[in-house]
C-alpha cells in the first residue's frame, strides 16, 4: 500500500538548497559540467576475497609515486636522537597518539542514506538488481529542473533512501552519483546528508569532488577541512586558501593570517576569489582581519564564490543572482546566514522546484512578518498570507489568495503561489459560490498534497457557472484524488471535445494521466486513444526500460526513468506515451499517490 507522506512530515527536507551544476568541477574554472572522473568510463570493479563489496581503488601506486624522504647525511635537516642530550629528549613533548575510528563505529559504505525507503513507500530495495553504472549514466544525463515539483520531491526521496547500492558500481561512487544529482536539483542539504553518511577514510576521488561542492552549496566552508589532504591532489590551486580558512575556523588565528597573506602574494588565485577566502578568515576568532568585498567587474558566480559569500552573510548583487539558474536560487534560499528578506525571492523559486515545501515558504513569510514594522505591513504579501489563513469571512480569505496568485506572473511564480497557499486553501469549506477560484483552490491543495481535502469539492464542481471551470475542476479531482467523480467515457469525451489547447495537449495529459494512475481501465484508454489519436501506445527504448523497472518492482529506477522520460521545459511537449508509461511504472512499484500528484500537476500546468 503506497505511503502517503503527511504534509508536516515532509518538512524533513524543506530547507534544502550549491552553485551551478552549471558550475562544475570545483572552483574557479568552468570547463566541465561534471567533477573530474564523472565523464570517464568507470574501471571494472574488483571483488575482495570473501567480501561482497567492490574493492576501492588501490592506493599503493600513489604511495610509491610520492617523493621519498632523502637519506640522512651531513647536510640533512632531520634531527636525530643522537644530536640531543638525555635532558633535552625528556623535555620533548610526547608524539600525539594516532586517531583511529573504532571498528564498531565505522559505517558500511554499501548502505548509505537518510530516510527509510520502506516507510516512504519505496520498498526495501528501490534499485533492485538494476545495473548501477547504467543508473549513474541516467543521473548524469538528467536535465534539471524537472517539469513537476512532485516528481522532484519523489526523486529526491528515492535518492535519499538508505538501501544497498546496486550491482556493477562502486558503492562510494554510487553515493557520489546520487549526491551530484541532488546538487544539480538544488538540494544542497540533501546532498550533504548523503556525503556525511560515508566515513572520510572511504572517500573516492568522485565523492571527494562532490563533497567539496556540497560544502560550498551548504555555505559551510568548515566541511572542507576534513578534505584537505585528498584535495591537495584533486584541487591543488585552492590548497593554500583552504588551509588558511580551516586554520581560522579551528582557532589558529596567527597561522590563518600568515597563510592567507602568503596565498595573496604567491597566487594563483587572486581577485574576488581570494578576497572571499580572506573574508572567511576574518570571521574567525582573533584574526584581526576585515576584508571588503567589491562585486564590481565580477561577471558570474562560481561554486567558490557562492559558498564563501553566503557563508559570511553576503547577499549577491541582483544582476548576478537574477542571472543564475533556478537551482542556484534554491541553494541561496536555504543559506542560514542571509536575512529572510534576502532569501524570499529565491525561496519562491525553491518552492516552485520542490526543494521547499509550502510550510517552509509559509515559515519564511512569517519571519518577515515578525520583522516588519506594523505601519509598513499594509498590502504586503506577508499580510495577505495572514489574511488567507485568519480572515473570518471565507470570501475575504479567498480574495487574499487571489491577490497572492496574481495575474500575468511567470510559471515559476505561479507554482510557488499555488504551493504557498496549499494549507490555506485546504481550510476553505467547499462552496460553489467561489466560482472561478474553485479550480485554483483545488490546484493549490494538490500542490501541497492535500488530496483528501481537495476531494471534498467533488460535490460542488458541477454547480459552477462557467463550463471551463467545471471541466478544469473535474479533471484535477479525477487525476489527483480518489473522489467518486464521473469517469465515464462520455464525460472524458466532453472534456476532449471542449479542449481548446494546441493539439489538445490538455486532453492528452488527462487521458494519459487517468490511464497511468489506474483511474480508467485499459479498454477505455485504448478506445479513447484510437478515437482521438493520442499516441498512448507508442513504444521506444525508454518505454521498454520503464516497463522493465515496473515489472522488477524497482521503485527507485522507476522514479529516475520517469524523470528522464518527462524532461521538457514545456508541459505541452511531453509525449502522452511517456506520461502514461512513467505514471504506470510509479503506480506498479507502490508509488500510486505520487503518480496522482504528478498527473494533476502536469494538467494544472498545461
Amino acid at each position: 500500500m503506497p505511503v502517503r507522506p503527511d504534509c508536516k512530515r515532509r518538512r524533513v527536507l524543506i530547507g534544502a538548497g550549491l552553485l551551478a551544476a552549471a558550475v562544475p568541477a570545483l572552483v574557479l574554472a568552468q570547463e566541465s559540467l561534471l567533477p573530474p572522473g564523472f565523464n570517464e568510463a568507470a574501471p571494472a570493479t574488483e571483488q575482495r576475497p570473501g567480501s561482497n563489496i567492490a574493492a576501492t581503488p588501490d592506493s599503493s601506486a600513489g604511495e610509491a609515486a610520492r617523493t621519498q624522504r632523502p637519506a640522512r647525511g651531513e647536510d640533512s635537516s632531520v634531527v636525530t636522537s643522537d644530536s640531543l642530550s638525555d635532558e633535552e629528549l625528556e623535555k620533548l613533548p610526547a608524539p600525539p597518539p594516532p586517531i583511529e575510528l573504532p571498528a564498531g563505529s565505522r559505517r558500511d559504505p554499501r548502505v548509505v542514506g537518510a530516510i527509510d525507503p520502506a516507510v516512504w513507500g519505496f520498498g526495501v530495495a528501490p534499485w533492485g538488481g538494476a545495473n548501477g553504472r547504467f543508473l549513474g549514466g541516467l543521473m548524469r544525463r538528467l536535465d534539471t529542473p524537472l517539469p513537476s515539483r512532485w516528481l522532484h520531491i519523489t526523486l529526491r526521496n528515492a535518492l535519499l533512501s538508505k538501501s544497498p547500492a546496486p550491482p556493477a558500481v562502486h558503492p562510494v561512487d554510487w553515493v557520489a552519483e546520487r549526491a551530484w544529482l541532488l546538487l544539480r536539483m538544488g538540494e544542497a542539504d540533501a546532498a550533504a546528508m548523503l556525503v556525511a553518511g560515508v566515513d572520510v577514510a572511504d572517500f573516492t576521488d568522485k565523492l571527494t569532488q562532490v563533497a567539496v561542492q556540497s560544502a560550498l552549496a551548504s555555505s559551510d566552508p568548515a566541511a572542507l577541512c576534513p578534505l584537505r589532504e585528498p584535495m591537495r591532489k584533486l584541487e591543488p590551486k585552492i590548497t593554500a586558501l583552504t588551509g588558511a580558512m580551516c586554520a581560522a575556523i579551528e582557532g589558529q588565528a596567527s597561522s590563518a593570517s600568515t597563510q592567507i597573506e602568503q596565498a595573496r602574494r604567491r597566487g594563483p588565485i587572486v581577485g574576488i576569489d581570494h578576497v572571499l577566502a580572506d573574508k572567511v578568515v576574518g570571521a574567525g576568532a582573533d584574526t584581526g582581519r576585515a576584508a571588503t568585498v567589491e562585486w564590481d567587474g565580477v561577471e558570474g558566480l562560481t561554486a567558490w564564490r557562492f559558498g564563501l559569500a553566503s557563508a559570511t552573510g553576503l547577499a549577491f548583487p541582483a544582476r548576478l543572482i537574477d542571472a543564475a539558474p533556478p537551482r542556484v536560487r534554491a541553494w541561496q534560499a536555504r543559506a542560514p546566514m542571509l536575512a529572510p528578506e534576502d532569501r524570499l525571492a529565491s525561496a519562491r523559486v525553491a518552492t516552485a522546484l520542490g526543494v521547499f515545501s509550502s510550510a517552509a515558504l509559509t515559515d519564511l513569510y512569517s519571519a518577515i512578518y515578525d520583522r516588519t514594522d506594523p505601519s509598513d505591513l499594509g498590502e504586503s504579501d506577508a499580510w495577505q498570507l495572514r489574511l488567507a489563513f485568519t480572515a473570518r469571512d471565507p470570501a475575504q480569505r479567498v480574495a487574499a489568495m487571489r491577490r497572492l496568485w496574481g495575474e500575468g506572473k511567470d510559471p515559476i511564480q505561479a507554482r510557488a503561489s499555488e504551493a504557498l497557499l496549499a494549507h490555506a486553501a485546504s481550510r476553505i469549506a467547499p462552496d460553489a459560490v467561489h466560482g472561478a477560484d474553485v479550480p485554483r483552490l483545488i490546484a493549490a491543495m494538490l500542490a501541497g498534497g492535500f488530496d483528501r481535502q481537495a476531494a471534498r469539492w467533488a460535490g460542488v464542481t458541477d454547480k459552477l457557472d462557467e463550463d471551463a471551470d467545471v471541466q478544469r475542476a473535474w479533471a484535477l479531482l479525477a487525476l489527483g484524488t480518489e473522489a467518486p467523480v464521473d469517469l465515464s467515457e462520455s464525460r472524458i469525451e466532453d472534456f476532449l471535445d471542449a479542449d481548446q489547447s494546441a493539439g489538445k495537449h490538455r486532453g492528452r495529459l488527462l487521458v494519459a494521466g487517468l490511464a497511468g494512475t489506474g483511474r480508467i481501465d485499459t479498454a477505455l484508454a485504448s478506445r479513447l486513444d484510437e478515437a482521438y489519436g493520442l499516441g498512448l501506445g507508442r513504444s521506444n527504448n525508454w518505454t521498454r526500460i520503464a516497463r522493465q523497472a515496473a515489472a522488477g518492482d524497482q521503485s527507485g529506477s522507476a522514479v529516475l526513468l520517469a524523470a528522464v522520460g518527462l524532461q521538457s521545459e514545456r508541459v505541452e511537449r511531453l509525449p502522452p506515451a511517456h506520461v502514461f508509461r512513467a505514471l504506470s511504472a510509479l503506480r506498479a512499484t507502490g508509488l500510486g499517490w505520487s503518480a496522482r500528484m504528478i498527473a494533476a500537476e502536469l494538467l494544472s500546468r498545461g
